[in-house]
């Protein structure tokens, strides 16, 4: 380690005990000890999260909300006890607001179909910045193409954040809806999206947050945001993959049709009509992912249990050390710079393609992800074919960065 550059001292953060709750981190990648940075892409899970899964399948396992019997009202309560345990994290007013979705991509194409699509004419407006992911970005391009509508996007700085006089210059009378990522999953830029939300609040264009790389690293509080959508992923916060979250407003959600027909989501049906069901039940056809709903939910007691708080500022002192010792390493550049960061670090390095990168991080058992990270346009902004990104959390520790420096250092003297 440089001598220059001191580790941080966390107080109160015992992350040696906390990494004994993930069993995948004892994991061997050829032949050393995993180093795992890929958590924007993808959370590990702790033990909490698999042995409420693994029990429900062993002891509970049943379809729910159509079942008299003891297995189905166990599982039906476990499902909707999950959907509470959500509301209260993100602190919306009810579970009605909670819609369980497959994640943050599903939740955002619900939106654009059944909010947007019947309210959009030709020439109306959805904004969005050019810091999105492109699940943020492609279900508004269908939606604009079904309809006649237009996509804008607000323009990002050199640093990687969303220009705000950009967006009040673009923000009008035509425009129907503002989508934001809360925080940029290929660049980590925190975006101040209280002050977005107000300007729009004042103009009554409601407003829709891409959360899946907010929801694991803070305190998210849908009803302070004032936000009347928030999208996000289980898998992106300890929990397990195929289960999300739409929270939404109320009020908006009661007047959207359904956007999928199936079982679950009606009180009757005639070959001549069906009358749907109530909210939240109205957009979930089918047998959902129970065992999902119920891993997510252990996911966020865990989260919990250790604090958001804590999980933050920890968080933050692993990406100053990151920023630190990675920017020490020549012909390294970082992309986004933002003073207002997640953990989440991406680079490139002078003469040695990314994937490059990531190959030869992988054969000293660091995991880091490598290419245009679902955000094409932030690339191309940056005028980079791709980037390497190291994306930190509460379960990392400074050693590890440690070992990612060394083995960019490796290959620094291997390619470049």
């Amino acid at each position: 380690m440089s001598a220059a550059i001191g580790r941080p001292r966390s107080v109160d953060f015992d992350v040696a005990r906390i990494r004994r709750d993930f069993p995948i981190l004892n994991e061997q990648v050829n032949g050393k000890p995993l180093v795992y940075l890929d958590s924007a892409a993808s959370s590990q899970r702790p033990r909490a999260v698999i042995e409420a899964i693994d029990n429900y399948y062993e002891h509970d396992h049943a379809n729910v909300h159509r079942g008299v019997h003891t297995l189905s009202q166990r599982a039906t309560d476990a499902y909707e006890g999950a959907r509470e345990t959500v509301r209260g994290f993100i602190n919306a007013r009810s579970t009605r607001e909670i819609i369980y979705v497959r994640g943050t991509t599903e939740a955002i194409n619900l939106v654009a179909q059944s909010y947007a699509r019947p309210l959009l004419q030709p020439g109306d407006e959805i904004l969005i910045s050019a810091l999105e992911h492109h699940a943020n970005i492609v279900p508004w391009q269908i939606v604009c193409g079904q309809t006649g509508a237009q996509l804008k996007v607000i323009p990002i700085s050199q640093t990687g954040e969303v220009d705000f006089a950009a967006f009040e210059r673009l923000i009008g009378p035509r425009t129907r809806l503002l989508a934001l990522a809360h925080i940029s999953n290929a660049l980590g830029t925190i975006v101040p999206v209280e002050r977005f939300i107000a300007r729009a609040k004042e103009l009554k264009i409601p407003v829709l947050l891409d959360g899946a790389q907010a929801v694991p690293h803070s305190i998210v509080d849908v009803q302070a945001l004032d936000c009347d959508f928030y999208c996000f992923s289980a898998h992106k916060m300890v929990g397990p993959t195929g289960i999300g979250v739409l929270y939404g407003r109320e009020s908006l959600l009661e007047a959207m049709p359904p956007w999928q027909g199936g079982g679950d989501m009606i009180l009757s049906v005639t070959f001549e009509k069906t009358t749907y069901n109530q909210l939240p039940w109205k957009f979930e056809a089918g047998t959902p992912d129970i065992a999902g709903a119920i891993g997510m939910a252990a996911g966020i007691r865990y989260l919990q249990g250790i604090g958001m708080e804590r999980i933050a500022a920890y968080e933050h002192e692993l990406l100053e050390y990151a920023t630190a010792r990675l920017s020490a390493i020549p012909g390294l550049r970082i992309i986004g710079t933002s003073p207002h960061k997640a953990a989440v670090v991406s680079f490139t390095m002078a003469g040695i393609h990314p994937h490059d990168i990531g190959t030869i991080l992988d054969t000293e058992g660091v995991a880091v992800r490598t290419g245009h990270h679902c955000a094409m346009p932030v690339m191309d902004f940056f005028k980079v074919p791709a980037t390497a990104r190291a994306s930190l959390s509460f379960y990392n520790t400074f050693e590890e960065i440690d070992r990612l420096v060394a083995a960019l250092e490796h290959a620094r003297k291997l390619l470049g």
